[in-house]
């Protein structure tokens, strides 16, 4: 029989992030589907408010590695741990949020114990009895179900493919698991962490709407010269304004190495599509691009598609958006700036 461990780490205030609380729902339907036990697995430096927040979700056993040197994120502390909660759980399956935390030690974890890692999974699923996991291949055109029969089994999922767990928070028992860590393991000291401002935060995970922006934003305009300034300006308003996340075509993060005007806050980060990130907001505006197959293909999972266009024929008006605007995005934005700032 398999075994099942949502495999966890707390944030600063020692509760679950959106993320894990993702991945808790597909552990659940996992272990629901194979007639499995599920088990938590928490790491932090106090995993009792998670094991409380999650007291509900039907885990048999809640297993803790917990102090201030399992607080900041540190391969050696994080990989023993994992390694420790594993072994603890006699876990067949090891199911973990694909945060930078996770992704960073369980493929070592894995190795160690003589398992198999899958990462970019967008759901675990059930058939005849077996655990399958899918995710995407080929630039995200082809969908794949995996079986593996090597165990443990480690599987990182991707933020946004499940409905976060939401029951009633509870007092749980954790167990605490034992870690022997030595000086070695602490070599490395998290002095501080540097972030810009909440405000300065171009790329919003959780956002309603996701504001992509072009290289025609860079391109001659109407009265024969560009304005990169000006279209900063209505970006970074309207983002501010909306709390929108912002990405950008490959095209105009690529303009800075072809010596042509580029918005000064725009880099590879904000790149969606073939060659960036696939993102799963609910709403997404396209603005000052033409919706090429290697950009939409980015835009999959936003389940409700607009586009600013001048060019009526573009790729966007066959089909890749559900509205398209023929307009002018300056002036466009510019009106719905006013109108923001008029709330």
């Amino acid at each position: 029989m398999e075994t099942i461990l949502f495999l966890a780490h707390t944030e600063a205030d020692g509760s679950l992030g959106k993320a894990a609380l993702e991945t808790l729902t597909a552990a659940q339907a996992l272990a629901t589907g194979l007639g499995a036990p599920l088990l938590a697995g928490l790491i932090g430096g106090n995993v009792q408010p998670a094991a409380n927040q999650i007291a509900s979700c039907g885990a048999q056993r809640f297993l803790g590695v917990a102090g201030a040197e399992f607080a900041p994120s540190r391969y050696s502390t994080d990989s023993a741990a994992a390694e420790a909660l594993a072994k603890a759980a006699a876990a067949t399956i090891v199911i973990a949020p694909a945060t930078s935390r996770c992704n960073r030690v369980l493929a070592g974890v894995a190795q160690r114990l003589g398992g198999r890692i899958d990462g970019h999974v967008t759901g675990a699923t059930t058939a005849d009895g077996k655990p399958g996991l899918t995710r995407w291949y080929y630039r995200q055109r082809m969908e794949a179900v995996v079986q593996r029969t090597r165990r443990p089994w480690f599987i990182l999922l991707d933020p946004g493919c499940s409905p976060a767990w939401s029951g009633a928070a509870g007092t749980a028992s954790v167990e605490a698991v034992a870690v022997a860590l030595t000086a070695a393991h602490q070599r490395t000291v998290v002095t501080g962490v540097q972030a810009p401002a909440s405000d300065a935060q171009t790329i919003r995970p959780d956002a309603k709407l996701l504001f992509v922006a072009g290289a025609g934003w860079t391109k001659t305009q109407p009265d024969g010269k560009t304005h990169p300034e000006e279209a900063e300006q209505l970006i970074l308003g309207f983002l501010g304004k909306a709390k929108a996340s912002l990405g950008s075509t490959k095209s105009l993060v690529d303009l800075s190495g072809e010596g042509q005007a580029v918005l000064k806050f725009m880099t590879h980060l904000n790149q969606v599509g073939q060659t960036g990130s696939t993102p799963r907001h609910p709403k997404g505006l396209a603005t000052c691009c033409h919706g090429e197959e290697p950009h939409t293909v980015g835009w999959r999972f936003i389940n409700e598609r607009r586009a600013i266009n001048l060019n009526a024929n573009c790729s966007w008006a066959q089909g890749k958006a559900d509205v398209l605007y023929v307009a002018d995005s300056f002036a466009v934005m510019r009106k719905v700036n006013e109108l923001l700032a008029a709330k």
